[in-house]
């Protein structure tokens, strides 16, 4: 029992598998692989390795960007040390490594995260498009969508004058409609409009909850 129990591995006194899904057979032939002396031998037992890791998704080992794909993770596996021919570009361990470009994050405006980033996008194409009634509706749109975020969190009123303060703080001065005559919706509307659609989704998720549910 005790000689049994000495010729037992565990995962963590074992090599460290860089493609885990292949398993550690796939990995074992390529360390295999790498060891030969004989590029013949290297380049038979390359194509072998891709036919097996090919056969794990059988629908995609003949389409040729899976190939590719193959061949780049079993150099990849290999530690970029197997010296075999492929008949695809070699990958670049120095590319594989360089970190990507930071993601450019929407601006946002803690002061008021209520209206979310998507409205400075909304407020920019605004500012850009020429004067006329179709940028006027478009401003008024977006001013009343502003009212109705607002109204979100748990506001029973707020003053146009409030809105169309932040549409101008918003907008860098480009939209200034501080002094229009013209009225936003009424806070009891948007606020009416709000609990609708709240329910009209918590309905359909129901709904979806409902038929996604086993029956026996």
């Amino acid at each position: 029992m005790t000689a049994l129990t000495d010729q037992l591995e565990y995962n963590t006194e074992r090599e460290h598998l860089i493609i885990p899904e292949y398993g550690r057979h796939i990995q074992k032939m390529i360390n295999h692989a790498v060891a030969q002396e004989s590029k013949e031998e290297r380049n038979r037992l390359a194509k072998a390795i891709i036919s097996v890791m090919g056969n794990m998704q059988p629908h995609l080992r003949d389409v040729p960007d899976f190939q590719h794909k193959l061949w780049d993770q079993l150099f990849i596996m290999s530690g970029f040390k197997l010296d075999a021919d492929s008949p695809f570009e070699k990958p670049s361990q120095e590319i594989l490594n360089t970190k990507p470009d930071p993601l450019h994050y929407p601006q946002n405006y803690p002061k008021y995260r209520f209206y979310g980033n998507n409205i400075k996008t909304m407020i920019d194409v605004a500012s850009s498009w020429d004067d006329g009634e179709m940028k006027n509706a478009l401003i008024i749109t977006i001013a009343n969508h502003m009212k109705k975020s607002f109204l979100s969190w748990n506001k029973d009123t707020v003053e146009d004058g409030v809105i169309l303060n932040h549409l101008f703080e918003l907008s860098n001065g480009a939209i200034d409609i501080r002094k229009t005559e013209e009225k936003l919706a009424d806070s009891s509307v948007l606020i009416k409009m709000q609990r609708k659609t709240n329910n009209y989704k918590k309905s359909n998720k129901s709904k979806k909850n409902n038929r996604s549910r086993k029956r026996y």
